[in-house]
């Protein structure tokens, strides 16, 4: 699930927003659906400034080190 992913990796520190945000529209996915996979391009709305990360791996836990390798900022 997106949200999962996004508090996982931290891009989102909390499920219950990440969850808000995808609700709102404020998450797209290249993809249509809520899976998250490698490859996949994000595009999350912060405000006015919107961030764009490609997905590189797909974990259900990471020590909070290891977060930013589950993704890279294009």
């Amino acid at each position: 699930r997106l949200d999962k992913y996004l508090k996982v990796s931290r891009l989102i520190k909390r499920r219950t927003v990440a969850n808000e945000a995808c609700d709102a529209g404020r998450v797209l996915i290249n993809d249509a659906g809520e899976s998250v996979k490698e490859g996949d391009v994000l595009e999350i709305q912060f405000g006015s400034k919107a961030v764009r990360v490609e997905v590189l791996n797909v974990q259900e836990t990471v020590k909070k080190e290891e977060a930013q390798e589950l993704y890279r900022y294009l």
